[in-house]
């Protein structure tokens, strides 16, 4: 639990130390000669304190100063809490702070970086967690893999008005968030920052924080947007294996192998390096150190599993428990008294009624099977039905059996995708995050599916889910991912959706081979594809629909390079014609509204914003929020406009199509992108406006490359549209084709809405 101020650290440091020294063990740890605690932390080996107490390779080393020991990574120097021949050691790690007053930051580093110096020391992705705390910061992390190019960047925002906006032990952005660790990271690059320097709430809370911390340790309260100040270090568990080099190939070293006694087995833990040392199941001792040595599991009830009237007699490695005289069985499970008879006659009847009890038994347990079959059937059905219920089943159907303008989705049996998805193989993953997990299925048809799955159980995760399948039951467009279904039989609802099989628009920007292929014409045509769905959603959906996280990774493209708008978990429906929507702060950092993150009030022309960062990031390859720029140049929307200001835009146009457009074309997209990003969201263009500015374009674009060709060449091109949103004046271009004048005026669209 976090408590006030620096007592933290001294409180956890106590209890750490209280179990370690309660969990003492019976066995040599450390070498002969060599000390075995540092204070009250035991030290096993391969690590030590004095020098050939310790693994020579891999950095073992300890430091005990003033009875608390310290490992020194490359970076920094950590306090170690326990250390397990498990593979894993708890220690101290530092808190990022960032304080600031009414002339900015004052106090904290931008950029952290921790740096655990060997692949041998990783940090532990499922028991620790990243989280910010505060409420005007965002915090991100990332890793670099062995070449030393940045593998991944994570993070998350938070937001709040004032300290009463936050709720106790909910770490859901508000005050608070957390991201998932990636598995086998040795470096972190931490970073923390804020939007507005804590100006809108200094007084309540002037600093940000950000940790990575043991989820055990960890429970929010709205006292630690106050009581943080001064706290340096929290908990966090650090993996550690021996070598770099599997059990196989360490075997073939009998002088660097490490788990050299005997009763020792060698086993590989998931990642992709090292291995451990571990005795034998009923043997205990430290398997690096020497032989493991018998476990006398009958000197301890605690430990033995015999019952009462049996006899406990360890044996080499395992126990027995036999049953004391006069008493038969299975000693581990039950010993009955044996009872007395006499003569022949006892034996004949004992017989009979062994004869008759065998017959007996074997009908009760037929009909004890077919009754417990049936039983289970029941109970699994009423599972289903009880699940159903929970995942708001019947609010679905009522409001779907409503909705007379959609389709309806089908409601599939978890029977059907489980066996579409091969029972959830992890062969069929084609896509995981925060969410959950995508899986790739094949229905009875051989139609493609693919199988949304959320991770945990969540009621705001279901009503995402609900909210999901309401929004796209109402949408019927080409460019959108189509939903074929759901399944609400399980603890977790699931979604089917149509499969899409070229990724996301985001790892085809970002990629460097995938980028080359996208030309400056496809990027424009994903671009009018994109604003084609958005504008039919705010003006020709019927209500209107806010997707609320518009950006490059909830953009799928097909085979065709066709752009498929997907994930509308936290889409709202303007069920009122509300032109704001008061809502808690939603989306994803860099794509959000200003605006709407100061006021949360939500509008159309926040998805405008949203679009209008997606299209600077298409034609210019950036990352819409990157820490390794400049800070100047860190937020994608802030850079581009200052380029754009001083009409050197070439500059960050993406290499691959900045000699395809031409300059006009290009001064287009600026000029109209700029507009989109506008601080105020009044005077931003709408969707449909947006829409039609690209289709001319996109028109314009393509006359360039076929001036003089036939109709006919041209019209197939042109009916393929973003949506059936627009109907093409074809008339119109045949008469104007031998002529670049007045190309804008030649796009003469009609809003006749989606299919």
């Amino acid at each position: 639990m976090i408590v006030i101020k620096a007592q933290l650290a001294a409180l956890i440091f106590s209890l750490f130390i209280t179990i370690t020294s309660s969990t003492a063990v019976n066995f040599q740890i450390a070498k002969d000669g060599c000390d075995d605690h540092c204070g009250e932390v035991e030290i096993p080996f391969p690590f030590g304190i004095e020098e050939g107490c310790y693994l020579n390779s891999g950095g073992f080393k300890i430091d005990c100063v003033n009875s608390v020991p310290y490992w020194f990574p490359v970076t920094t120097n950590l306090a170690i809490t326990n250390i397990s021949l498990e593979g894993h050691f708890r220690t101290m790690f530092f808190v990022e702070e960032t304080c600031y007053n009414e002339s900015g930051r004052v106090k904290g580093n931008l950029v952290t970086t921790f740096d655990l110096g060997a692949p041998t020391f990783t940090l532990n992705s499922s028991s620790n967690m990243f989280v910010v705390i505060g409420c005007d910061d965002e915090g991100t992390f990332s890793g670099n893999d062995d070449k030393g190019v940045q593998a991944f960047q994570n993070g998350c925002m938070t937001f709040c008005r004032t300290l009463g906006d936050v709720t106790e032990d909910n770490c859901n952005g508000i005050g608070c968030c957390q991201s998932q660790i990636p598995s086998g990271q040795t470096k972190l690059e931490i970073k923390l920052s804020s939007t507005y320097d804590h100006s809108r709430v200094l007084k309540q809370n002037p600093c940000g924080h950000a940790f990575v911390i043991e989820k055990e340790s960890f429970k929010f309260s709205s006292a630690n947007l106050t009581n943080l100040r001064g706290v340096t270090e929290l908990p966090m568990v650090v993996d550690w294996v021996v070598g770099t080099i599997n059990c196989a190939t360490a075997k073939k070293n009998l002088i660097s192998y490490a788990c050299k006694g005997s009763n020792t087995v060698c086993y590989e833990p998931p990642g992709d390096v090292g291995y451990r040392c571990a005795c034998t199941p009923g043997f205990e001792g430290n398997p690096y150190l020497s032989d493991c040595t018998d476990i006398d599991e009958c000197a301890d009830e605690n430990v033995h599993k015999c019952v009462q009237e049996s006899i406990c007699n360890n044996s080499y490695g395992n126990y027995t428990c036999d049953c004391k005289d006069g008493y038969e069985g299975d000693g581990k499970i039950e010993c009955k008294l044996i009872e007395k008879g006499g003569g022949a006659s006892d034996t004949s009847k004992y017989y009979k009624i062994v004869s008759g009890a065998s017959v007996g038994a074997v009908f009760i347990l037929v009909v004890g099977v077919l009754f417990y079959s049936e039983k289970r059937r029941r109970n699994l059905q009423q599972a289903r039905e009880k699940f159903f219920r929970e995942n708001g089943g019947v609010q679905l159907q009522n409001q779907l059996s409503s909705n007379k303008s959609g389709h309806s989705p089908k409601i599939f049996s978890i029977d059907e995708l489980k066996r579409a998805s091969n029972n959830f193989d992890v062969s069929r993953i084609i896509g995981e995050g925060g969410f959950g997990t995508v899986y790739k299925g094949y229905l009875a048809d051989n139609s493609v599916i693919a199988i949304k799955k959320s991770k945990a159980i969540d009621r705001n995760q279901i009503d995402s889910f609900i909210n999901e399948v309401l929004v796209l039951s109402r949408i019927n467009h080409r460019n959108v991912v189509k939903l074929l279904g759901c399944c609400l039989e399980t603890e977790t609802p699931l979604l089917v959706y149509e499969f899409v099989d070229n990724e996301t628009l985001s790892e085809h920007i970002h990629d460097i081979k995938k980028s080359s292929v996208l030309t400056f014409q496809m990027r424009l045509k994903i671009a009018a594809e994109s604003a084609g769905v958005l504008s039919y959603l705010h003006s020709a959906a019927s209500p209107p629909i806010i997707h609320r996280d518009v950006k490059s990774a909830n953009i799928l493209l097909d085979k065709n390079y066709t752009a498929k708008v997907a994930d509308f978990g936290i889409s709202r429906i303007n069920l009122s014609d509300q032109t704001q929507i008061s809502t808690m702060v939603q989306g994803t950092i860099g794509y959000l509204d200003p605006e709407y993150m100061q006021t949360s009030q939500l509008t159309e022309k926040s998805d405008v914003y949203s679009f209008g960062v997606l299209l600077i990031e298409l034609f210019t390859g950036k990352r819409v929020l990157s820490f390794d720029r400049p800070e100047e140049e860190r937020c994608l929307a802030s850079y581009f406009l200052s380029k754009l200001k001083n009409d050197t835009l070439g500059d960050i146009l993406d290499g691959s199509i900045s000699n395809e457009g031409t300059k006009e074309l290009l001064d287009e997209i600026a000029t109209l992108a700029k507009q989109c990003v506008n601080i105020i969201g009044e005077q931003r263009p709408t969707m449909k406006e947006v829409a039609m500015e690209l289709e001319g374009m996109r028109l314009t674009k393509y006359m360039d490359f076929n001036l003089g060709k036939n109709v006919e060449e041209v019209e197939p091109f042109l009916l393929e549209g973003p949506s059936d949103s627009y109907i093409f004046d074809v008339n119109s271009i045949t008469n104007a084709s031998s002529s670049n004048e007045g190309m804008s005026d030649l796009f003469h669209a009609k809003n006749v809405g989606g299919r």
